[in-house]
């Protein structure tokens, strides 16, 4: 048998059974017993609720991706991929063209076929569970939206990952690279005032008591604070968050109007410096440019795989190509992405646990800090007994009781 198909359904496979293993090992962790840090903050019915939101979202992840998988197996292993190239080829459109419309069918249908499932969790489990505040229309908006900023902006990136593998000669995925770098570069400045706004409005935090603590808190710690925003979250969930976007003179920071209406004004400067602490930390320097060394390294072997015609064997294809095989050497690569992605979020866990020690000692109010994270757990029902493995394989946050914790102790 090809080794490429062992290597790829191994990978698959491993990946699908560490999911299973770790999901049944979550919802085993799931205790009846509040932990004694939250009493007070969860009465016995909104606890209940949390830990059935987790049994739902957990079931539903399984049938979603099972569903997945066997798609890919059925579609792999009946021919789909070269059906699919032979069918793109008939336009004779040229080599972009062609990757172009290979591509592009994939994710059209893709998205066509998530989409019950889309609707089912919006408007089903999100629903059950008072969480969604989306209507029909702005549901179908977002996704028309997405398809056209991917026709926007995704194509052109893609016919130009194509052309220069396809034209560049052997330093072809050095310039990938740099125009995949400068790519990101320019939509981490741009997206926070062109694109972000097409979903959401952000409306400047208006004067009062709120912006004055802000104001305040800011200067103290020589933070250039260029804009605090107030995003309508609440058109889509009543759940909370606030985020860090950008760089330069258009880095934004996000604040949920969910978030504003649920906490006080203590507890929102304590949300405010833990953001801060990411930048002040130069935690968004440190992703991008492990994002950019892993950008590189990728198309690096992906102009040596481009090569083997083995890979394309593997998918049944009758002839080889640019845009055929970055989509095969993303399936092969993916055990590395999955090592990778482990690594990254156990940075991020470090990165988080930094951020709330920049906050807690900044604000010289550590309990502020304690006092939101127990309202954003029981405002977004979120487990509060995670297993240990479905913490390392997914969460990219601590569990609230651990980031409390190490609030208290001072790391």
């Amino acid at each position: 048998m090809n080794i490429f198909i062992i290597i790829i359904l191994a990978a698959i496979i491993i990946d699908f059974t560490l999911g299973i293993i770790s999901n049944r090992l979550n919802l085993k962790a799931l205790s009846t017993d509040l932990p004694d840090e939250f009493e007070g903050v969860y009465d016995e019915e909104t606890y209940a609720k949390s830990q059935e939101y987790t049994r739902v979202n957990t079931k539903f992840g399984f049938v979603t991706g099972t569903f997945d998988l066997l798609l890919l197996l059925v579609f792999w292993f009946a021919g789909g991929f070269n059906w699919l190239d032979q069918w793109a080829r008939g336009f004779e459109f040229g080599v972009i063209g062609t990757g172009l419309i290979f591509i592009g069918a994939l994710i059209l249908a893709k998205t066509i076929i998530s989409l019950p499932f889309g609707i089912y969790s919006t408007f089903v489990i999100e629903e059950r569970f008072g969480f969604n505040k989306t209507n029909a229309k702005t549901f179908v908006m977002d996704r028309l939206k997405g398809l056209l900023l991917t026709i926007i902006i995704g194509a052109p990136l893609l016919a130009g990952i194509i052309a220069f593998f396809e034209f560049g000669g052997t330093w072809a995925w050095v310039y990938a690279w740099l125009a995949v770098t400068a790519f990101s570069l320019v939509m981490q400045y741009i997206a926070p005032t062109w694109i972000m706004p097409l979903f959401n409005k952000f409306e400047p935090l208006e004067d009062g008591e709120l912006r004055q603590a802000i104001e305040a808190y800011a200067e103290k710690v020589d933070f250039p604070l260029q804009g605090i925003y107030v995003m309508d979250g609440s058109k889509r969930s009543s759940k909370s968050n606030a985020f860090f976007t950008g760089f330069g003179k258009n880095k934004r920071i996000a604040l949920f109007d969910t978030l504003i209406e649920n906490h006080t004004t203590e507890e929102l400067v304590a949300v405010l410096a833990h953001e801060i602490g990411h930048y002040k930390k130069k935690h968004i320097v440190k992703n991008m440019t492990i994002s950019i060394l892993h950008t590189g390294i990728m198309f690096a072997l992906l102009s040596i795989f481009l090569q083997v015609s083995a890979l394309f064997d593997a998918f049944f294809m009758e002839q080889m190509s640019i845009y055929a095989g970055l989509l095969f050497f993303g399936l092969l690569y993916s055990p590395v992405e999955t090592i990778l992605g482990i690594f990254m979020q156990m940075m991020s866990r470090k990165h988080e646990y930094e951020a709330d020690h920049y906050a807690a000692t900044t604000i010289q109010q550590p309990e502020e800090m304690v006092n939101v994270l127990k309202k954003l757990s029981k405002d977004n029902l979120s487990n509060l007994t995670p297993h240990p493995f479905y913490v390392f394989l997914n969460y990219s946050h601590p569990p609230a009781l651990q980031r409390i914790n190490a609030i208290r102790n001072g790391s």
